[in-house]
């Protein structure tokens, strides 16, 4: 029906134009004459020479009327315009990733919608709606003679709005007589092709809310928690009041504000015979009565990675003039599917095993019982609990009750001791991003353990005090003795690290202290290495958003950082010491295909000198060759030129490993989002619970050789058997 009333209405405007073209053009000459003429005549002006002048006016400006016709939108589907035209995200290997849509957008009939919303609609954005065709003249006017005198106002119909919302490309946004008539134009074409009812429909459907939430539907659910259908009159009000500014009259964080403009909005009902009297003065006493609860849209294959593109994406696209949810950009990330793929298996597979861990450590017979301090501490924290000790119930006694309870105990219970995870992979030859996990299930879980989170990196944060060592000349055969020492710190505090192990007594070469990730013998380096000079270090190599305290202990990683910056100092070390920022895209183009941008790798910064990258390389082969990391070799069978360091902090909180290849830099940080839930001595270590996602997500990547089995890190050089005296030089050059 729409398509036979487009034609229609084409083949209208095509004998139209026709006939009129004739007389446009008498009459421009008759205008251009008359123009001329009264310029002669405005010296010496007479009653002719001001009639025809005034005549002219007229005539020029329907005259730039027309001109402008041609470039006002064609009139298609306006269900289909612009806001179905997201951005698209590519991966590096042509697979789609994602779409940027403006919304969880749900279109609903003008039938499905609370007839409240449309009174209020009409009523304060346009009264005579029903009886013009796009213009409201009187308004027009109005609005003209108010912005005249200084007090600036709006004219446009909802039909205007409509047609600048969808195509505001095409009409623009400037305050300029061209695009206001542009946008009358399209207004009156919009009328012409459809009915009042179908433009109302798709007004309400395409109109945003905040919060992502585009059309009367999403928003009902946003701020209500019901559909648009269920909507009372003043919820209607109230959304019909953030129309004028979203921000502004944001329910959710400016209410009064919200209650004001949406007081007036029943105003303007009341005022056009919508609302009896008496019934205002009672609805405009009431509350909000908001129920927010954000719509989140199905996620893509690599939702945290997404999430974070989506807010560099919108920065680039406010500074360069797009639309990232309107104009259809299509974005090239540095993304591989296929790794991508990889790890999100990886992560699922290792979590699910830990998880099973977890709730036999954690159920209402040990760890989630009422005899656990911990769990107890755990009910403290939740609203059922203050809400028992505001009822006047005694701390005892509303843990007792609560503890009793077998629902609130296993969703309490659930929420503390579900096993969290993050991966990140990056080619350390140009800092691309390949694959990004940010937890285990996006939509349970959206918190990014990638970017967002900080957690002590342990062990994984001792290559950065070897490094510096080596930088300064130090050798991976030189010794420190394995000893129990004592550091002091501020004040009267003396800290003393200790390992599982008890100490030899014996010297310890700084490859083998690194490989068995020794505390005391790498407490020692510090010492001599200085903490500031490790921190500095740290940064230069790629730890540049979290702060690292420059004390002794840092050596052992106790301050925390994110994955991301730990991944991105480890392809550091393998890009020979050079530093790349890591980079998301490649480049931008138009949805004709028209490249409007492109993103080349940063500059690499050398931070650490080449020889001693390649030494420090060549240590943490060691890692997975007899070290901490052997289960790569021993578990997974990979035979590839790999090193890496493991990770475990104090009481097992946190588990890391990170494993280098020539192209892939891969790591993995697991735990609990609350630092006090752990894993236990054996399954919390690093080893066990980080190491067989990095080693699943490599046996995978390389068997499948998306990344070279055959390529190397660089010459290896095994350790010569030391004679007595060169470990005699060692003890005493090492010797504090």
């Amino acid at each position: 029906m729409n398509r036979r009333r487009v034609s229609l209405f084409r083949e209208y405007c095509a004998r139209w134009l026709a006939r009129i073209a004739p007389l446009c053009t008498a009459g421009s000459t008759i205008a251009i004459r008359g123009f001329r003429g009264a310029l002669r005549r405005l010296r010496h002006p007479t009653r002719r020479g001001i009639v025809l002048t005034l005549a002219a006016l007229p005539a020029l400006f329907l005259l730039y009327a027309l001109a402008l016709v041609p470039f006002t939108p064609g009139i298609e589907d306006i269900r289909k315009a612009r806001v179905d035209r997201p951005a698209l995200i590519v991966s590096a290997d042509g697979r789609l990733i994602d779409e940027f849509k403006p919304s969880n957008r749900e279109w609903v009939s003008l039938g499905q919608i609370s007839p409240y919303m449309v009174e209020a609609l009409i009523a304060t954005e346009d009264r005579r709606f029903h009886e013009h065709s796009g213009i409201d003249w009187t308004r027009t006017a109005s609005a003209a003679l108010h912005t005249f005198s200084g007090d600036r106002q709006g004219g446009s119909t909802i039909t205007q709005q409509l047609a600048r919302n969808l195509y505001p490309e095409e009409i623009g946004r400037a305050p300029t007589l061209a695009r206001k008539l542009r946008e009358a134009i399209t207004a009156f074409k919009i009328e012409a092709v459809y009915s009042k009812d179908q433009i109302l429909e798709t007004y309400l459907n395409t109109v945003p809310f905040l919060y992502n939430a585009y059309g009367v539907e999403m928003a009902a659910r946003t701020y209500f928690g019901k559909s648009a259908r269920q909507l009372d009159i003043l919820e209607s009000a109230t959304l019909v009041g953030m129309l004028k500014a979203n921000s502004t009259y944001n329910p959710v964080l400016n209410p009064d504000r919200a209650v004001q403009r949406r007081n007036t909005v029943l105003g303007q009902m009341s005022k056009y015979g919508k609302l009896a009297p008496d019934a205002y003065n009672w609805l405009k006493r009431q509350p909000l009565n908001v129920n927010f609860t954000l719509q989140t849209a199905q996620p893509g294959a690599a939702p945290h990675f997404s999430a974070q593109l989506r807010k560099w994406l919108i920065a680039w696209a406010d500074r360069n003039g797009y639309n990232i949810y309107a104009d259809g950009l299509v974005v090239h990330t540095t993304l591989d599917f296929r790794l991508q793929a990889m790890a999100t298996q990886a992560v699922d597979w290792q979590a699910n095993q830990l998880q099973w861990i977890a709730n036999e450590a954690w159920n209402e017979r040990t760890g989630c019982w009422p005899g656990n301090g911990l769990f107890q501490a755990f009910i403290r924290q939740t609203p059922d609990y203050r809400a028992a000790r505001d009822a006047g119930q005694s701390d005892p006694a509303a843990v007792r009750k609560l503890a009793r309870n077998p629902a609130f105990v296993r969703a309490l219970c659930r929420s503390k001791t579900q096993v969290q995870a993050g991966f990140v992979a990056i080619d350390p030859r140009n800092g691309d991003i390949k694959a990004w996990v940010g937890s285990r299930n996006f939509s349970d879980a959206p918190f990014d353990h990638v970017q967002q989170a900080r957690r002590q990196p342990g062990s994984t944060f001792k290559p950065f005090v070897y490094a510096s060592a080596f930088a300064g000349g130090a050798r991976p055969s030189d010794t420190i003795v394995d000893r129990n020492v004592a550091i002091p710190l501020t004040g009267d505090a003396v800290w003393r690290p200790t390992d599982a192990e008890p100490p030899t007594g014996r010297p310890m070469t700084l490859r083998d202290a690194l490989a068995y990730s020794r505390n005391r013998v790498t407490a020692q380096l510090m010492q001599k290495e200085r903490p500031g000079k490790v921190a500095r270090l740290a940064r230069a190599m790629g730890v540049r958003e979290s702060p690292l305290e420059a004390v002794p202990a840092l050596a052992l990683g106790t301050s925390p950082v994110t994955l991301k910056e730990m991944v991105s100092a480890y392809s550091t070390i393998v890009n020979r010491g050079a530093y790349i920022e890591p980079r998301m895209v490649t480049r931008i183009e138009d949805r004709d295909g028209k490249v409007l941008a492109e993103f080349a790798s940063a500059a690499p910064e050398q931070a650490l000198p080449a020889g001693a990258a390649q030494t420090l390389v060549d240590v943490l082969r060691d890692v997975v060759s007899r070290g901490t990391g052997v289960g790569i070799r021993t578990r997974f069978g990979i035979r590839a030129d790999v090193a890496g360091k493991t990770g475990t902090t104090q009481d097992n909180t946190d588990g890391w490993f990170i494993l280098m290849h020539p192209q892939l830099v891969a790591g993995a940080w697991v735990g609990f989002d609350d630092g006090r839930v752990t894993l236990g001595n054996y399954w919390g270590q690093g080893a066990h619970s980080a190491l067989p996602m990095v080693g699943a997500f490599y046996d995978m990547a390389l068997r499948a050789r998306v990344i070279d089995p055959g390529a190397r890190l660089g010459p290896e050089s095994r350790p010569p058997r030391t004679v007595r005296a060169e470990r005699q030089r060692q003890f005493l050059f090492w010797r504090f």
